[in-house]
Parts: C-alpha cells; sequence; structure tokens
C-alpha cells in the first residue's frame, strides 16, 4: 500500500486508542476537515486546532463511546485514500445510541494529511441526539 494509505490507516489506529494527539500529528498545518452539512458539527475546519476543537473534542464531550470504525481503506492513489465504515456512540443528553454507516474521503499530500470529507446519514445522528 502507498504512504497514504499507512498514514490514514495510523489516524484510525490512534482514534481507536483514544490517542488525540496522535490523530493530528499527521495533520498539513492548512488541512481542510469538511464534516457533512446536516451533520450536528457540519461546516470545514481549517487546521488542526480547529478540528481537533471543533469536532475531535465536542465529540468526547457529547458522546460516550463515539468511535469511527472502518470497515475497509481503498487506496485511490495520487494521495487519495477512501474509508468505509460505521459511527457508532450514545449521545450523552438523551441516552440514544446509533449506529450509521460512513465514508471518509481523505487527501495526503508530502506526508501530511491535507483534507478530509465525511459522507454520512446525518438523519440517523441527529435522531439519536433528539
Amino acid at each position: 500500500m502507498s504512504e497514504a494509505y499507512d498514514i490514514v490507516k495510523a489516524h484510525y489506529a490512534a482514534s481507536d486508542r483514544g490517542d488525540l494527539d496522535g490523530m493530528v500529528e499527521p495533520f498539513a498545518a492548512d488541512i481542510r476537515w469538511t464534516e457533512m452539512a446536516g451533520f450536528p458539527y457540519a461546516g470545514t475546519y481549517v487546521g488542526p486546532d480547529e478540528v481537533r476543537s471543533g469536532v475531535f473534542e465536542r465529540l468526547g464531550r457529547e458522546w460516550k463511546g463515539f468511535r469511527a470504525d472502518p470497515d475497509r481503506l481503498v487506496d485511490g492513489g495520487d494521495g487519495t485514500v477512501v474509508g468505509i465504515g460505521v459511527y457508532s456512540g450514545t449521545y450523552r443528553r438523551t441516552g440514544r445510541s446509533m449506529r450509521v454507516r460512513f465514508v471518509h474521503v481523505w487527501q495526503v499530500k508530502d506526508g501530511r494529511i491535507t483534507g478530509f470529507e465525511q459522507f454520512t446519514d446525518t438523519h440517523l445522528v441527529r435522531a439519536a441526539m433528539e
């Protein structure tokens, strides 16, 4: 597999360990991280600090046991990697759980993650929150 594939795989492994520093370590200084419209944290976050505070820390605070478990990684070449998997977790305020499929499209250049775009069923995520 490519270097890009290995970098994305290591990000998911860090996530699985709960290693926030390891998750953001390979991010480029100007990473553009896009959460899908309709998702609770929708928007584009620029830079590791915005991703950490706007996405990862909020997920940790608001969800119990939130996980993003890839079933498959596809090396698309030219620094593109696609992750296909399942989100799961329990929203703390409602006590409702969710299990939702996702697709993540990653961009890696010169050993750094430069882009991320999320695709998921936002309705199922929001249903757990209501």
